[in-house]
Formats: structure tokens, sequence, C-alpha cells
């Protein structure tokens, strides 16, 4: 089982509105949208990053030797 899912598991319907009610209060609805802007790019780098990885990586498991 996955740590988000454990997570959410643990959280009601109320937990959920009063956390999300928090996040509009500090950052605001127009700041929310940027906010989610940047964690998808943040996370579209790493997945980039990884795929990059697994590519240096030979059909036999032993790591390319060439340096980016």
């Amino acid at each position: 089982m996955s740590t988000t899912a454990t997570i959410l598991g643990f959280l009601g319907g109320w937990e959920i509105a009063l956390i999300v009610l928090i996040i509009l209060i500090l950052f605001g609805g127009k700041k929310i949208p940027e906010l989610m802007k940047g964690l998808g790019k943040g996370v579209k780098n790493f997945k980039e990053g990884m795929k990059e990885g697994e590519e240096e990586v030979d059909e036999d498991g032993n790591q390319d030797t060439k340096k980016l």
C-alpha cells in the first residue's frame, strides 16, 4: 500500500475539507493554480530525470561508463 493511500485512509471528509480551507486561506484562490503548475513541472522534470537514468544502464544491468 502506498504512503499516500495510507495517509488518506486516516483522513475523513471533514479533515480534508479543513485542509483545503486552510490552503485557500493561506495562498488565496489565484495563487493555487500557479502552485499546481509549478508542482506539475517539478514532477515532469523528475520523471524525465529518472528516465534518463534508466537509459544510462545497459542491457546487462551495468551502468554505462560515459558521463553526461
